[in-house]
């Protein structure tokens, strides 16, 4: 006779830090390893419902009285680029998109560096060095990418991804670059060039992580058409910044169990077990 179990990840809670987007506020995340030969299924259903990829893990912000953290993505059909996006478009014209296999480099680690010591150099990956910067770009158990931005004028590496390939579109898992190009606007042009590279993969939104209303550093990602928001387990559009106010307040937040309870799992095939 054979027993059959069903794949089921579980779940766990880290301990309380200080938020690093919203100031006095502690941060908390609900996570979940990825790996097996289920990690890509889990990956593309986790992802659709606000989880994020940091390796082999999968998280998603389940803060105690904040729910500020809203997953970002942009509708590729429906995007369209503003004025001030063409023009980040056009002035970027020389660059050179590369794309390959999740592998680190020198001249990666090295333009990560001088990225984190101008723009997150009191961050939590301020202290990271090559041996755990590879692990970020490398351990990865599903179908990941690395596209580079090589400015072929001077022949230099000005730009890096690391994106995940979902399902249903593109995941940027982390991007940085070259704090000299600041005049380019290598962040918004990195965004951009990964909605025309879903629209020529017929894939149909691009994930950026969260947004947070009231964070400096991510306000950015409202200003891209087509977005829509993870809120209430359900997509949603954007709408305005000041619909999302109430989301800090403390009692925003279910208990974990709720949240859990509310968690869609992919269908994982069985664990056979023999007698």
């Amino acid at each position: 006779m054979r027993h059959t179990l069903p794949l089921a990840p579980q779940f766990y809670v880290t301990a309380p830090q200080p938020c690093p987007y919203l100031a006095d506020r502690m941060e908390r995340k609900l996570f979940t390893s990825l790996q097996g030969e289920t990690a890509q299924q889990l990956n593309d259903g986790l992802s659709r419902q606000g989880f994020r990829r940091s390796q082999n893990v999968l998280y998603r912000p389940s803060c105690a009285d904040c729910a500020a953290c809203l997953s970002a993505r942009i509708i590729t059909a429906d995007f369209q680029p503003s004025k001030s996006q063409k023009r980040v478009l056009k002035r970027n014209q020389r660059l050179e998109r590369r794309v390959s296999a999740p592998w680190a480099t020198e001249d990666q680690y090295e333009l990560f560096r001088r990225y984190l010591d101008s723009r997150h150099s009191d961050g939590g990956m301020a202290d990271m060095d090559v041996f755990e910067f590879a692990a970020m770009i490398e351990e990865t158990p599903i179908r990941s990418r690395v596209i580079e931005y090589v400015d072929t004028d001077t022949k230099k590496l000005v730009a890096v991804c690391l994106t995940d390939v979902l399902k249903d579109g593109l995941s940027m898992v982390y991007s940085f670059f070259d704090p000299d190009y600041e005049k380019h606007s290598l962040g918004t042009y990195i965004i951009l060039d990964h909605v025309e590279i879903a629209l020529s993969g017929d894939l149909p939104y691009v994930y950026l992580g969260y947004w947070v209303p009231g964070s400096p550093k991510m306000g950015y990602k409202a200003n891209f058409a087509a977005l829509e928001i993870y809120k209430q387990n359900e997509w949603r559009p954007i709408g305005q910044a000041s619909d999302h106010e109430a989301d800090t307040h403390p009692l925003s937040t279910a208990p974990i169990a709720e949240q859990v309870a509310n968690i869609s799992l992919p269908d994982l095939p069985a664990h056979r077990l023999k007698p």
